[in-house]
């Protein structure tokens, strides 16, 4: 199963995740350690991630790996 996100919008950590494959630990940590895009709090209850960053961060990724 492919999933894509806009380039506009937010995605939660449940959709990260499933784009994404490392553990909801890694992410936080790598979050906390500046190697992933910081989330931003839309509500009190609510967690997510600018689209455009996790495509940037995504980009500079597979950029990096050639």
């Amino acid at each position: 199963m492919t999933i894509d996100i806009s380039s506009t919008g937010f995605s939660r950590e449940k959709v990260i995740l499933q784009i994404i494959p490392i553990s909801h630990s890694t992410l936080w940590n790598h979050v906390k350690n500046g190697k992933f895009p910081k989330p931003i709090k839309l509500s009190e209850n609510v967690t997510a991630w600018r689209n455009a960053d996790i495509l940037e961060w995504m980009d500079k990724k597979v950029g990096g790996a050639q």
